[in-house]
């Protein structure tokens, strides 16, 4: 038996409640007032969590900001820079030529001149000599001499040749009676005389001197005291 008062399910009631999905409420309709693509996707994602953005939808090309992009013209042309290193190559090969072939020319006038100075270094000082020479050619040329004429053209043809030393610097060294000095002199022997010893006692050949350098020593004897004494 039914009860009357008992009241009867509603189906409608029924459906809302056993309904498992909390999301069938809400329109889907995408042609629905208000629902759009932004509020579907929205409304997808959990609380408290942004959207992921697919990388396949990124535009094709996009740098991100934080890589800057140098312009095109603060990037040095690297042709221009090789042709302007080979430009400076060949002008410094080129200045490398010239001073190598300076310096080959002016070695080479060095050595020219080296063998100059010692081909004709004595040309001066044999020039002073020729009148000497002159002077003895014309005494032995001329007939019928006295001695004492032949004497007086001996000493003026040494005055000339003593002339031509001293205008070269070449000093006569006669040591007669100065104290023997093995820098300028050079000892045949010894003889006692009643002088002091150990000085130039007799002069075999005279020295000479080219400015204070010893061109030929003077050949001496040298004093010593006498044995008895």
């Amino acid at each position: 038996m039914t009860n009357p008062n008992t009241p009867h399910p509603n189906p409608e009631n029924q459906a809302t409640q056993t309904n498992p999905n909390p999301t069938s409420d809400v329109n889907t309709d995408p042609n629905a007032p208000g629902m759009g693509s932004d509020t579907i996707a929205t409304s997808t994602f959990p609380a408290g969590k942004a959207p992921q953005t697919d990388e396949s939808q990124v535009t094709p090309g996009a740098q991100p900001e934080s890589h800057h992009q140098p312009p095109t013209d603060s990037v040095p042309d690297l042709q221009e820079m090789v042709r302007i290193a080979e430009r400076k190559a060949a002008e410094h090969y080129d200045a490398w030529l010239r001073a190598k072939a300076e310096t080959e020319n002016v070695r080479r006038r060095a050595e020219e001149e080296i063998a100059k100075a010692r081909l004709y270094a004595i040309d001066k000082f044999a020039a002073a000599l020729l009148p000497v020479k002159d002077s003895l050619e014309a005494a032995l040329a001329t007939e019928n001499q006295t001695v004492e004429s032949l004497r007086e053209g001996v000493e003026l043809t040494l005055k000339q040749l003593t002339a031509a030393l001293e205008q070269f610097g070449i000093k006569e060294e006669n040591p007669a009676g100065n104290k023997f000095d093995p820098n300028l002199h050079q000892a045949i022997g010894m003889i006692e005389t009643d002088g002091e010893p150990n000085h130039v006692a007799q002069v075999l050949q005279k020295g000479y001197l080219i400015h204070e350098r010893v061109l030929r020593p003077a050949l001496v004897m040298v004093s010593k005291a006498k044995s008895g004494s």
